[in-house]
C-alpha cells in the first residue's frame, strides 16, 4: 500500500497528497471528496478500500486517520450535481478538498515538491504533479484513507438527512438506489435533496 508514497518520494516529492470520493451513484445527497496528506505510515486501524471495512471500522479508522493526517474536505451538494453532471461536481470536490486541505495545513510548499494521488481516470485542475492510480483506494494508503475519510463523512451526511426526511429511510441505504429507496419515492415522490437529473427521477 505504499509503493506509490515510496516512488514518489524516491522522485523528489515531498507533499504527497491522496484523494479520493464517496456518493458518486446515489440518487440522493452530496457528492464527497477526501484529499490526505499522512504523517504517518502505521495504524492501529485496519486501513483500505473504504468498501472493504464494514461501518464500525470506518468509524475507527477515520478517528485515527484525522488523529495522523492533514485531511481536506469538499463537498459537493445535489443542486451542483444537477447543475454540472456528477462528474463535473465529483472533480470539483475533489478540487476543492485539495484546497481545503492547503489551507488548512497553512504550508508554504513548493508546488514542483507536491503530487497528487488520484483514484481513478479523472483529470483535475490543480498546478500540481497528479499521478492518476487505477483502483487506488486498494493500491495506496494515502488513497485508501482518503476513501474512508471521504465514506464516512458522506454517511453522517445522510444520516442527518434521515432525521430531516426518516419518510426515505437515507441512514439505511444513504441514498443509492434500493427498493426501499424506490418504493419510498414512488410513494411520497422526491425530496430536496434527491438529484432530479438522475434517472428515474428526471422522468418523474
Amino acid at each position: 500500500m505504499l509503493y506509490f508514497e515510496k516512488s514518489a518520494r524516491n522522485k523528489g516529492f515531498s507533499f504527497i497528497v491522496g484523494v479520493d470520493e464517496a456518493g458518486r451513484g446515489p440518487l440522493a445527497g452530496p457528492v464527497v471528496a477526501a484529499a490526505v496528506k499522512l504523517k504517518k505510515t502505521k495504524f492501529n486501524n485496519y486501513i483500505d478500500d473504504s468498501k472493504k471495512l464494514n461501518p464500525l471500522e470506518r468509524e475507527s479508522a477515520f478517528i485515527e486517520i484525522f488523529q495522523n493526517a492533514e485531511v481536506g474536505i469538499g463537498i459537493m451538494n445535489e443542486a451542483v450535481i444537477d447543475a454540472v453532471n456528477i462528474l463535473n461536481a465529483t472533480k470539483l470536490a475533489m478540487e476543492r478538498a485539495v484546497a481545503n486541505l492547503f489551507y488548512l495545513s497553512k504550508k508554504k510548499i513548493n508546488k514542483n515538491k507536491i503530487i497528487v494521488l488520484l483514484d481513478g481516470r479523472l483529470s483535475l485542475n490543480l498546478p500540481f504533479k497528479i499521478k492518476n492510480i487505477i483502483r487506488g483506494d486498494s493500491k495506496s494508503l494515502s488513497i485508501a484513507s482518503a476513501s474512508i475519510v471521504a465514506k464516512v463523512t458522506r454517511d453522517r451526511i445522510m444520516f442527518i438527512y434521515d432525521k430531516i426526511y426518516p419518510k426515505y429511510y437515507f441512514g439505511d441505504h444513504k441514498g443509492y438506489g434500493t427498493k426501499v429507496h424506490f418504493k419510498a419515492i414512488k410513494k411520497y415522490g422526491s425530496c430536496s435533496i434527491h438529484r432530479m437529473s438522475f434517472s428515474p427521477l428526471k422522468q418523474s
